[in-house]
């Protein structure tokens, strides 16, 4: 049996190991910082075994995924670089893959890091809240080096499409950040810029399910945020500088009465949406 080896079994990773159980012929070994976290998954199934011994762990895998904090990920790769089997490959699945890729740099040529991207999860973390199901319909995002084999490339396409991705993009670092920063990470800044409302607790029991839906992602995993923002600072400012523009434009339009101006622009906006959610290409293709 070949070994796949999931380092850090939080909400993704535990995911992960539940969702990879049974791929082709591998075993799925997850690394933990924690024996109360080793001991869940061995009682729970997920993945095949579980261990705190991340080099014996790492030294032995045919496949590494990194399920760590992005911070943790470039400190893993520069401690461990000598670690990894050789010719083995070694992804990741965060959220930012340019600040990624650099640190990744560090590998010897005998490993092929490829940086990838599940774009799947829930307001919760931990491993007592991971799923089987939760890559189900998510887009599955690549980012190989130059010289990345083709052969593990094909091996993480069909691990997505195993653990039940409707798709794999492949694309550059910069690409990946930049729409991550609009799709993803300007709408857990509103949602936690919306929470800070002073009205936010006058208004419990009144909540509709736009607010509720708006405001669901606030509560993040604050760490894991904080770095994802940092790290992508430069994209993400670039997203919220046009939001704000467009936010200013709407609250001048409403502050001046211009009932038609406010209709001509609800109008443009609304058919904008309805033509984003057509059959088509994805946004990331």
């Amino acid at each position: 049996m070949k070994k796949i080896v999931i380092v850090g079994l939080g909400l993704i990773g535990g995911s992960l190991a539940l969702a990879l159980k049974g791929f082709e012929d591998y075993t799925v070994v997850g690394v933990a910082r924690r024996q109360t976290t080793v001991d869940y998954a061995l009682s729970h199934g997920v993945g095949d075994d579980a261990t705190l011994d991340t080099e014996g762990a790492i030294r032995d895998a045919d496949v590494t995924f990194l399920c760590i904090n992005p911070d943790d990920i470039v400190t893993f790769l520069a401690r461990h670089r000598d670690g990894f089997k050789p010719g083995s490959l070694v992804t990741d699945v965060c959220g930012v893959k340019t600040a990624i890729m650099a640190g990744a740099e560090v590998l010897p040529g005998t490993v092929d890091f490829i940086g990838s991207h599940p774009m799947a999860g829930t307001e919760f973390s931990g491993i007592e809240h991971a799923l089987h199901d939760m890559f189900h319909g998510a887009h599955y995002i690549i980012t190989p080096r130059a010289g990345s084999r083709k052969e593990n490339i094909a091996l993480l396409e069909r691990m997505a499409h195993y653990i039940g991705c409707r798709d794999v993009v492949n694309t550059t670092p910069e690409a990946h950040d930049a729409i991550i920063a609009y799709t993803s990470q300007m709408m857990h800044v509103i949602a936690a810029s919306v929470c800070d409302d002073p009205s936010l607790f006058t208004c419990k029991g009144y909540e509709g399910s736009s607010f509720r839906g708006c405001t669901r992602v606030a509560a993040l995993d604050v760490a894991l945020w904080a770095q994802l923002f940092s790290l992508n600072a430069p994209a993400l400012v670039d997203c919220l500088d046009v939001l704000l523009e467009n936010m200013k434009k709407y609250r001048d339009v409403i502050a001046s009465g211009d009932r038609g101006k406010l209709t001509e622009m609800l109008l443009y906006s609304s058919d904008r949406k309805r033509k984003m959610d057509l059959p088509g290409p994805d946004l990331l293709h």
